[in-house]
């Protein structure tokens, strides 16, 4: 499996964390227009199913995929996105985003006043670059 990047947001749509990995092409704008961008999407995606789905959504938007990857979505009940983008030969990796909520909601932000707005803590970071690594490769399509 091919991980590219992995967004996490707060409700509000703060980017408390950003990794990248095998990302070929970069986006041409600053990382926090960046965040924006991806986070406005999500929010439009998220409303767009939501409204056009014949059936009652119980997890709602999930993942979609272009030409060249897929995005996988993952949002807890305290508001917390997961978004991880990889190769399109990634099945399903929804416990793969719980596991990394779980990883971050165990030691969530930074204490420090001296922390940007929002931060997650330090120790977490080295924890969230090995996940490329500790992927299943059983989750491959074919």
């Amino acid at each position: 499996m091919t991980v590219h990047n992995l967004y996490l947001f707060d409700r509000n749509g703060v980017c408390l964390h950003y990794s990248e990995w095998h990302r070929k092409k970069q986006a041409g704008i600053p990382k926090e227009e960046e965040f924006k961008l991806m986070y406005g999407m999500l929010f439009s995606i998220r409303s767009f199913v939501s409204k056009m789905s014949p059936l009652d959504m119980k997890d709602g938007f999930l993942a979609f995929q272009t030409s060249r990857y897929k995005l996988h979505y993952y949002e807890t009940p305290t508001g917390i996105k997961v978004v991880m983008n990889t190769d399109l030969g990634v099945g399903p990796i929804r416990d793969v985003l719980h596991h990394i909520y779980s990883a971050v909601s165990a030691n969530p932000l930074d204490p420090s006043p001296k922390a940007p707005q929002r931060m997650l803590c330090p120790c977490i970071a080295p924890r969230l670059l090995q996940i490329p690594c500790q992927v299943p490769t059983a989750l491959y399509l074919y």
